[in-house]
């Protein structure tokens, strides 16, 4: 059996139909034996679903994914898990486990009218557990793209701090917790060191600052209030639909977060707070939004 995974820096990719590279896992009596990163030679959901078939591929594990993106893989007998995230050799090897379910739900949130319909590039409304994840950047289309902690658009990189380190790439470790000392999240539990252009919006502001002017091999620790991380919940951003205007939409559950995309058709993650006959509440604040966030940062690498 071959599973291909969309693939970018080792993490799902969260767009299908954008996806640039697959990582195919052979699989014989339910061990991976081997695996390869292929490249995509096409744009669009087409394309990529010819390019699985070619590759002999059974089974595809993905993020986001519209409705005509699964008819046609579906055509070429490919079997289609949407909604996962994560690390693409934990979420193959979760799927030999049986423990991934497909959520196979299309939304799409158009930011004023909240009208919603199968889209070819759509994107799936998947169940996260743990995500803890931050917004797109650059090339990331979904929310893996900064290694766990939060990044809005980077507007081309623009660099808005001042320091040693202001628009250089930089490498940290780091462990992320709550005030309570329970861990969020940590690159040392990875082992791979978080990469990112500081000052450059790709991290939230107290991570961006604190790193800003250390040395390698520092460490340091830091608390930030909600505003230096994620912000306050935002009562703006919970807002409810008819369950007839998402296709799929019956088949969520509250307390399920699952994609929706904005008027640039990013995904955008959200949590199902409520659900009744005929309606379904989102709230789109960030998971992390509200919370007094405390890290141990230690800058590995600096590059120009």
């Amino acid at each position: 059996m071959r599973v291909a995974v969309a693939y970018d820096n080792g993490e799902v990719f969260q767009h299908f139909g954008r996806t640039e590279a697959f990582k195919v896992y052979e699989v014989e009596e339910n061990k991976i034996i081997s695996s390869e990163v292929l490249e995509s030679n096409g744009v669009g959901h087409e394309a990529l679903a010819g390019l699985l078939a070619e590759n002999t591929v059974d089974v595809l594990i993905c993020g986001g994914i519209g409705g005509g993106a699964q008819s046609a893989l579906s055509e070429a007998g490919i079997e289609v898990i949407s909604g996962a995230e994560g690390d693409t050799d934990a979420v193959v090897e979760a799927y030999l486990r049986d423990e991934l379910v497909s959520t196979g739900v299309n939304c799409n949130h158009h930011g004023e009218g909240h009208t919603c319909g199968n889209h070819e590039d759509g994107h799936s409304c998947g169940g996260h557990e743990d995500g803890h994840s931050c917004g797109g950047c650059g090339n990331h289309e979904d929310e893996n793209g900064c290694g766990g902690h939060g990044c809005g658009g980077c507007g081309g990189h623009m660099i808005t701090l001042e320091g040693r380190n202001a628009g250089k790439t930089c490498k940290t470790h780091y462990r992320g917790t709550f005030n309570d000392g329970t861990q969020f999240d940590s690159s040392y539990d990875r082992g791979e060191p978080l990469e990112f252009v500081c000052g450059a919006g790709m991290m939230i502001p107290g991570f961006d600052a604190a790193v800003v002017n250390m040395e390698v091999g520092q460490k340091v620790d830091i608390h930030l209030m909600p505003e230096e991380a994620y912000g306050e919940s935002d009562p703006n951003a919970i807002f409810t639909v008819e369950i007839s205007e998402i296709p799929g939409a019956e088949d969520v559950e509250a307390g399920q977060q699952v994609y929706l995309q904005d008027q640039m058709g990013r995904p955008i993650p959200v949590m199902v707070t409520a659900k009744d006959d005929k309606t379904i509440t989102f709230d789109a604040n960030h998971e992390m939004a509200g919370k007094e966030l405390n890290f141990t940062i230690e800058l590995v690498e600096v590059s120009e």
